[in-house]
């Protein structure tokens, strides 16, 4: 892989801190005084929180923008192949010298003073979205909400909150109540607040913060309601009825991150809601991959997706139900910091074998071992390999039909970087 300067600028930002994740945004507020506020010159603001799919929602709120016209700003996270995936300027990825000249003058601004790769990160996109026209900005929470480097923005033209689940737990809180109140952090003074379905514990917290802080509602259920009915997506709300084609990312679980897009973009009264279902990209969420690894299997599918909690074990467990029946077998390697029982259990009844994989290059990989380990008490029929490419070769020789490597956005990455460039 060619190397940058900014990969070199990248690792330094990594030993600023001694911690990966520690919340408060005091750090991030420093530096950006010191670079004269780049946080408060953005294009408009829509903020978007939640534990699964706002990366996808995200995206279709950006395709229904640029559907119509306008020019998004786009920060997200993490990136899977390389870092200029998180910072997209007006509707493009960060060039490489734009990007290694914010980087120097946020490493220049912040000295010697600690402070995490997240925030610096973060500051850093601030300033190549302050200084380049767009008529959007849309930023998504790196963790959490409450303290995320992100919530510095004083008011956004729209807070969006995404489904909440567990997960983050020694971060966030150790149940959904506590979750969802630092997700629903985002919501500010009188800024309306799109929400997508929760549940119930999740929604009185998010209701009770935008009620405190007199914040206009726009809730699944309440305000709004998408479903799929016939092939299409059905929406409706107090202005009317949409009928739109179904999203074009896969699973039923888009169907409502596709609602809440929509309900985000009838909120702001811009954006095309048919191309926001419909021309969506968003890379590992259930992705048939075409390079040479799925080559070299063929006629055998090969999917990725870097869903790596309950729900999004859920999720993949219905989006693979809805797929034409093939004999499945999962390529999984996970993050031991994750429920990795808690994301099996769903997908136990849907596939016929796992393969596991230590994640290369990421220190708190789970071990192959323990993850067949917990494969199998989570009822799956389960063996180790030492690579993707030998366990994704392995499956097909045992009979599988379609290969989902899934477990985490590392992972993903990992696959990206090394079979699809």
């Amino acid at each position: 892989m060619q190397t940058r300067r900014s990969d070199a600028i990248l690792e330094r930002m990594t030993t600023l801190h001694p911690k990966i994740i520690d919340l408060t945004l005091g750090r991030v507020e420093r530096l950006l005084a010191a670079l004269g506020h780049p946080e408060a010159r953005l294009p408009p603001v829509v903020h978007v929180a939640g534990t699964n799919g706002k990366g996808s929602t995200l995206a279709m709120i950006r395709a229904g923008l640029e559907g119509a016209g306008a020019t998004c700003h786009a920060y997200t996270s993490p990136h899977l192949a390389r870092f200029h995936e998180r910072i997209r300027l007006a509707g493009r990825l960060i060039e490489e010298d734009a990007l290694t000249a914010v980087l120097d003058r946020c490493l220049a601004a912040n000295g010697p003073d600690p402070i995490t790769f997240f925030e610096i990160t973060t500051a850093a996109a601030f300033l190549a979205f302050a200084e380049t026209p767009a008529d959007w900005t849309l930023l998504e929470v790196g963790l959490g909400g409450r303290l995320d480097a992100t919530n510095v923005v004083a008011r956004p033209r729209l807070s969006v909150i995404t489904p909440v689940d567990m997960d983050h737990e020694q971060y966030l809180g150790d149940t959904l109540g506590k979750i969802a109140g630092e997700k629903a952090g985002i919501i500010k003074r009188g800024v309306p607040v799109v929400v997508a379905r929760q549940h119930p514990e999740a929604m009185a917290v998010i209701a009770a913060k935008a009620e405190a802080e007199r914040a206009p509602l726009h809730a699944w259920g309440e305000q709004w309601v998408a479903e799929e009915s016939g092939g299409r997506l059905i929406y409706q709300d107090e202005r009317g009825l949409l009928d739109l084609p179904l999203p074009n990312l896969p699973g039923p679980h888009q169907i409502i991150n596709a609602g809440t897009a929509v309900a985000a973009l009838r909120v702001l009264g811009a954006g095309d809601a048919e191309a926001a279902v419909s021309r969506a990209e968003w890379p590992a969420r259930m992705q048939r991959l075409k390079g040479r690894l799925a080559q070299m299997i063929h006629p055998a599918e090969l999917w990725l997706d870097g869903g790596h909690n309950p729900a999004a074990g859920a999720a993949l467990a219905a989006t693979l139900r809805r797929l034409p029946p093939r004999p499945t077998h999962l390529v999984t390697g996970m993050l031991n910091t994750k429920d990795v029982a808690g994301f099996m259990r769903p997908l136990a009844a849907v596939a016929d074998r796992l393969w596991a994989v230590s994640i290369p290059g990421e220190a708190n990989t789970l071990p192959a071992a323990a993850t067949a380990a917990h494969a199998r008490a989570a009822g799956l029929s389960a063996a180790e390999s030492p690579s993707v490419d030998e366990a994704v070769r392995a499956a097909v020789a045992a009979g599988a039909g379609r290969v989902l490597i899934c477990g985490s956005l590392y992972l993903a990455g990992h696959v990206l970087r090394d079979f699809e460039e």
